[in-house]
């Protein structure tokens, strides 16, 4: 089949839109479905739930490596979730915001309030003012849901961590409190719950690996389905889903995207079946490695080190 005549681009990013549901789904679901009040047939409802007499919320702690797909899942799941959808103007039942650079408590109540839709607010003024009208407009907008992602950075700016969860705190208790979602790489938990108190206010999920002996019937059929989306045959390699979870160093999100750039440099080539050669070669440019190190084309790939990749041979 003759590709020459289709956009590898579009097709790449109409793939990147898709989203794929998996069991990390439904263990989100959990954890945060704990921290809402429910109506009388069960539902959830925008109203977290308060767990002490001075109204305190609880939180959660999403931890994973780098392209795993973390902020895809909290972003999805927000966004669809159907307690926290809302058309009437005024009502913003959850915030997501990145934490931004620089990455300092005054930074990010500002980005926060610009995420809510607040008017711009100078940086002149005062850190715990700023706070003060993140939680007035949270409050305001009936907000019951606050995602901070990339929330390492922010533990590494080098304030006190004390300052940090206390600030975080101050929004989760009392009229208005609402639930933080914390998102970072595996650290963020280490740093986070340095004491018994940040460990009661929040709950920690991990998201599981990748694995090949468990996965690949799933990877597979997700490789299938974007290649007919694409106009592909999909590679008939055995060991071809092996190799891609060893290369995407067990991360779903990394396994996604090293498919798409698979699909994309067929596409790019004009051929019509998708081949571990295409593998090869979208892995070769994103991580800059030579063929004796590139595990789509090493027969030993599984003894390649791939923290020491760029190391001399």
């Amino acid at each position: 089949m003759d590709k020459r005549g289709t956009d590898p681009f579009r097709v790449s990013a109409e793939l990147r839109a898709n989203y794929i549901e998996t069991a990390r789904d439904k263990i989100l679901q959990e954890h945060f479905e704990l921290l809402l009040q429910h109506d009388a047939k069960g539902q959830p409802m925008a109203k977290p739930v308060t767990f002490t007499s001075t109204g305190e919320t609880h939180g959660i702690v999403l931890v994973e490596g780098p392209g795993g797909g973390k902020t895809s899942l909290v972003h999805h799941f927000l966004k669809t979730h159907p307690a926290l959808q809302s058309e009437e103007p005024g009502h913003k039942p959850w915030i997501g915001v990145r934490v931004p650079s620089p990455a300092t408590l005054k930074s990010l109540g500002l980005e926060i309030l610009r995420a809510t839709g607040y008017p711009e607010v100078s940086s002149k003024r005062k850190e715990w003012d700023i706070w003060r009208l993140v939680r007035f407009r949270m409050q305001q907008l009936g907000t019951a849901v606050l995602w901070i992602d990339e929330a390492h950075d922010l533990f590494r700016a080098g304030k006190a961590i004390e300052d940090i969860l206390k600030m975080l705190k101050s929004v989760m208790q009392g009229e208005g409190a609402v639930i933080v979602i914390l998102t970072g790489i595996d650290s963020l938990w280490n740093i986070a719950s340095y004491d018994d108190q940040v460990k009661r206010r929040y709950s920690k999920v991990t998201l599981p690996t990748i694995s090949a002996s468990t996965h690949e019937k799933m990877l597979r059929g997700i490789m299938e389905k974007f290649c007919k989306d694409a106009g592909l045959v999909p590679d008939a390699g055995s060991d071809i889903i092996h190799r891609l979870v060893y290369a995407s160093r067990s991360r779903f999100g990394r396994c996604i995207e090293n498919i798409i750039a698979a699909i994309e440099t067929a596409l790019r080539k004009g051929d019509g079946q998708l081949t571990a050669q295409h593998f090869a070669h979208s892995w070769a440019m994103q991580e800059g490695v030579m063929p004796g190190k590139n595990v789509f084309l090493s027969p030993r790939w599984a003894q390649i080190d791939l923290t020491k990749l760029h190391e001399a041979a």
